[in-house]
């Protein structure tokens, strides 16, 4: 199966099919400016995580207001696209908002994954989680990768 960008809509009622055909599902989320070898490893460990792969892409106003000034370097059709090709996603829907809540609560995945930035502890959304019956994951590598980074080592070739 190679993924496929869903409108929210889309989303809940494949959601709804595959549930009650015994399927779970797994959750993540991210701007995905700069695709890189670490959103790579944390995908692949949340799609480990359950039967399907549900991504979350921030959309272009989100991530400007997360990121700051400059960001997205990529449209969020764009980087949804990129998501999808990757052989462990399932699922991208792109979303307005600041935080993921709106959608876990919507959708209630079973595991909620999370990168190595986060602890179980830490991750905001957790007693959301925990409210519907659904488990926080932490998965990926170390956070030694960024888009951030990415983004500045082209910069400042650029420059140079």
């Amino acid at each position: 199966m190679t993924g496929v960008v869903l409108t929210e809509a889309e989303l809940f009622e494949r959601v709804r099919v595959e549930r009650a055909a015994g399927r779970t599902f797994a959750f993540a989320n991210g701007c995905f400016d700069v695709l890189h070898v670490g959103h790579v490893r944390y995908l692949a460990g949340a799609a480990a995580e359950a039967d399907r792969l549900i991504v979350a892409v921030n959309d272009d106003a989100s991530v400007a207001a997360l990121k700051g000034p400059g960001r997205p370097v990529q449209t969020a059709l764009d980087r949804a696209e990129l998501i999808t090709a990757l052989r462990m996603v399932d699922y991208v829907v792109v979303f307005p908002d600041l935080s993921v809540e709106r959608l876990l609560r919507a959708l209630e995945p079973e595991v909620h994954c999370k990168g190595t930035d986060y602890t179980v502890e830490t991750v905001p959304e957790r007693d959301i989680v925990r409210a519907y019956g659904g488990r926080t994951a932490i998965v990926g590598d170390n956070k030694d990768h960024s888009s951030r980074d990415v983004i500045a080592r082209i910069r400042a070739q650029e420059r140079g």
